[in-house]
């Protein structure tokens, strides 16, 4: 996923050099599903990889934390992270 700016001076400054890292590892393919990048599907979309924060902390940059993955994987690996913190943001909101 893109970085948010609010969230860019979390990451570390070499974040390109460990994302080309990362994708070279995985082989320029998703390393949940195996799509490759760059390729378009059949709905004309064309599958970009993003890199993942496992423990979803841009400052824990192991590569043992990071995988790339393609936007379905990362929306759906990030899906329950997400819901927990917006539940958390209307819970705050509402005190």
């Amino acid at each position: 996923m893109p970085i948010k700016p609010e969230n860019k001076k979390r990451y570390p400054k070499n974040w390109k050099e460990i994302r080309a890292a990362i994708l070279k590892r995985a082989a320029n393919k998703c390393e949940f599903c195996g799509i490759e990048n760059g390729v378009i599907k059949g709905n004309g979309s064309k599958v970009v990889l993003t890199i993942a924060h496992l423990d979803h902390t841009p400052e824990h940059c192991d590569p043992n934390n990071l995988r790339a993955l393609c936007q379905k994987c990362h929306n759906t690996y990030d899906a329950k992270h997400r819901a927990e913190t917006r539940r958390k943001t209307r819970e705050g909101a509402c005190t």
